[in-house]
């Protein structure tokens, strides 16, 4: 991938869709989680909290692909947000700056997704100083 500034990334369980773009041009890899089908079942009385343990492999290779954008906004249903947050918090605080917001996404279409992303950043733009 290019070295676009921008990146957005929609992730939930099973994969994440890494944008990276500017004003004309935009770049999507998709990052497949390592268990994607993994269910946790539970049973009355069972030990265990019923939900799937963190995929931290899965993580890891988002925060990768999102090492070299200068800003970024994740979105996306569920917890995985935030857990990818937790992630890069903890293992890759150099990024953590550069988290621009964290959103709640429903499934938009990719052409959404750039749409989502430009106009999050063309507003968020304004508001920072850029270098």
């Amino acid at each position: 991938m290019s070295e676009h500034f921008h990146g957005l990334v929609w992730i939930d369980n099973r994969e994440a869709k890494v944008v990276r773009f500017d004003a004309t041009a935009h770049e999507q890899a998709l990052v497949h989680a390592t268990h994607p089908d993994q269910h946790i079942h539970t049973k009355a009385h069972s030990g265990g909290s019923g939900h799937s343990p963190v995929d931290h492999e899965y993580f890891e290779r988002v925060s990768v692909a999102l090492s070299t954008v200068g800003a970024v906004l994740i979105v996306g249903p569920g917890n995985a947000k935030t857990e990818l947050v937790k992630h890069i918090t903890k293992h890759h605080p150099q990024l953590v700056a550069r988290i621009s917001a964290v959103q709640p996404a429903d499934h938009p279409p990719d052409a959404e997704l750039l749409m989502l992303g430009r106009g999050f950043f063309k507003a968020d733009d304004r508001m920072h100083a850029q270098a």
